[in-house]
């Protein structure tokens, strides 16, 4: 059986969808939460298939209020290394672009809150988890840090208006800015102020959610699909 390694950073940026996806796919997952449940060593990545890294409210380096977040990057390191896939989630795919050597900043650019339109490159034609989706979507967003800058090995795959790093593959190793795990439940149980002091309304965006958030989660399965059949490929 599929086994894959799914670590949440967050309570606010649970597994979601991915859950009932693992399940209906037959995959079992080991869930550890930092700092409430240890992670495995480097070394024992080779009993799973795959791993999982999601979101949440730090940045990749800031081990002083998330001190998990350095052995979570040695697992990032450690799949680099040994070829295993994996697929990183905001702050995952963030903490990825950290260690290939990308520049990831805190609250720079315009917030994304909310389904945003998502437009792959050329090159996620021929990418084996991108191209099973279509080249204009849209996926929920949640963030104020953003990735500034990839090594030229990463091949970029998707940007928004906003940001430019939606995602990008490093060998084996796929990180997105935005959440394909995440629905209209997420949005509404965001806190309206704090929409408002980033500039967004929360009833808009929740109106967006009901048109925009069926064909968006078709896309986010075609995704984590084509990413299991690469786990599986291994």
């Amino acid at each position: 059986m599929t086994r894959l390694l799914v670590i949440v950073n967050d309570v606010d940026s649970q597994p979601g969808l991915l859950t009932q996806w693992m399940i209906s796919e037959n995959v079992e997952f080991d869930l550890r939460i930092g700092g409430v449940s240890p992670l495995p060593a480097s070394s024992a990545l080779e009993s799973y298939d795959g791993l999982i890294t999601l979101g949440g409210g730090y940045m990749p380096d800031e081990t002083d209020r998330a001190p998990w977040l350095a052995e979570e990057a040695e697992l990032v390191r450690h799949s680099l290394d040994t070829d295993l896939p994996q697929l990183g989630i905001c702050l995952g795919g963030q903490l990825i672009a950290q260690v290939i050597g990308g520049d990831v900043r805190a609250r720079t650019g315009a917030p994304e809150k909310g389904y945003t339109d998502i437009r792959t490159t050329a090159e996620a034609a021929d990418d084996p988890v991108f191209s099973a989706i279509r080249e204009r979507t849209s996926f929920l967003e949640s963030h104020v840090d953003r990735i500034v800058e990839l090594p030229a090995e990463a091949t970029l795959l998707a940007s928004s208006d906003a940001c430019e790093f939606q995602a990008f593959r490093m060998g084996r190793a796929w990180g997105t800015q935005f959440h394909p795990e995440s629905t209209r439940a997420n949005i509404l149980r965001w806190d309206a102020k704090k929409l408002r002091d980033l500039g967004f309304d929360k009833d808009t965006l929740v109106e967006e959610a009901e048109a925009m958030g069926p064909e968006s989660e078709r896309d986010a399965k075609a995704l984590f699909t084509a990413f299991l059949d690469v786990v599986r490929g291994r």
